[in-house]
């Protein structure tokens, strides 16, 4: 499980082959003792929870890298290491 990102103590994961249980490009993330899966690219929560300040930053931040995002899914479900994200700052 690749770590893609960190930011504000939010991490933010990405499986290798990950497509077959929620059916869409997503990301998985953490933050303290929340886990959430969030879609790409519109951000929208499938599973899980954050706290909703984390949650507006996480979504800002995909809103900046959507399309490394979507570049990184594919080569994950690929089976390829996925890059690393600039954080948010």
């Amino acid at each position: 499980m690749p770590v893609i990102s960190m930011f504000y103590g939010i991490i933010v994961h990405m499986y290798f082959a990950d497509n077959r249980r929620h059916r869409k490009p997503h990301i998985h993330v953490s933050y303290q003792d929340k886990e959430a899966v969030i879609a790409l690219p519109d951000g929208d929560l499938l599973a899980g929870s954050l706290p909703s300040n984390k949650m507006k930053l996480l979504q800002a931040w995909i809103e900046i890298h959507r399309d490394e995002l979507i570049a990184d899914w594919e080569l994950a479900v690929s089976g390829q290491q996925p890059y690393k994200i600039e954080p948010l700052r």
